[in-house]
């Protein structure tokens, strides 16, 4: 599948970062609820004085309620948009824009850049903490509350059974048509000096619930409700199980999207339209 740019375009990246909570996730949708993508264009649209409105790509669909503090699109937009508007973008869009959503960086991207396709792994971080008298009340936005106390050794243990290429199905919300099978590169939990427990999760693409799955089912392990090898036994069985809770969506910010070198986005765009199969596994 082609994704050069029309003649007459210029190919625009964007780094950016918004709080979750107000916003009915990124994508547009028909209702008309707000959120990150509808916000985002109107604001381009209006600081560039174009009657049309140029339509973004996004690394990572985040859902309702989740945060973002390096997330990356790109915008197609006519030459002689970018040459008037490129020096100013960012300081315009700052003016228009609401205050829980932000762009950081506004530059020509490299040849072959998809915003979506050419991203190589995508980077969660999950909050939580278990202190018994709550969260810090100026945190309370971004930090999930789990009222038993954690072993993080048995969560890390737990994840260790997940790394590597797998059908996750049994963690994701199937959509017709997509596959479930990722590269979990990363899992993993740290407790800070603040006593926040933060998971770090990274794989080449990450499916619908898939990352809020995953904690749930390691909160599990680490409040001493499920055995450690539970998670892998659940991973196994390829179905859905309704003991695994998708935990609220509010600790949960994509932290980091990766590229590759400029010289191999447009390979790396091409391999991320395969749908992909496990060794083995029968076709469609």
């Amino acid at each position: 599948m082609s994704d050069e740019v029309e003649p007459g375009f210029v190919r625009v990246r964007l780094d950016l970062s918004y709080d979750g909570k107000d916003f009915s996730g990124w994508a547009k949708q028909r209702e008309g609820q707000r959120t990150v993508q509808g916000e985002l264009e109107d604001a381009i649209r209006t600081v560039t004085r174009s009657r049309e409105t140029y339509e973004l790509t996004v690394a990572g669909r985040t859902d309702a309620g989740v945060h973002a503090r390096g997330q990356v699109a790109h915008v197609d937009l006519p030459a002689e948009v970018w040459a008037e508007h490129e020096d100013k973008l960012l300081r315009r869009l700052a003016g228009r824009l609401p205050h829980d959503v932000r762009v950081w960086r506004a530059t020509e991207a490299p040849a072959g850049f998809n915003a979506r396709f050419s991203a190589i792994w995508r980077r969660y971080a999950y909050r939580v903490v278990d202190h018994p008298g709550g969260v810090d009340p100026l945190l309370r936005g971004h930090v999930l509350w789990h009222d038993w106390p954690l072993d993080v050794a048995a969560m890390n243990e737990a994840a260790g059974h997940l790394v590597g290429e797998h059908d996750f199905a049994a963690y994701c919300k199937k959509r017709e048509g997509a596959t479930t099978i990722r590269t979990l590169q990363q899992l993993s939990w740290e407790r800070g000096p603040d006593g926040i427990v933060t998971a770090t999760v990274r794989a080449d693409a990450f499916c619908h619930n898939m990352v809020r799955s995953l904690v749930g089912a390691l909160l599990f392990v680490g409040d001493g409700h499920r055995p450690v090898e539970w998670p892998g036994q659940v991973l196994a069985a390829g179905v859905r199980d309704s003991a695994v809770h998708v935990v609220r969506p509010h600790g949960l910010t994509l932290e980091e999207v990766g590229y590759p070198a400029d010289s191999e986005l447009a390979a790396r765009n091409r391999e991320a339209r395969n749908k992909r199969t496990l060794p083995g596994a029968g076709c469609c």
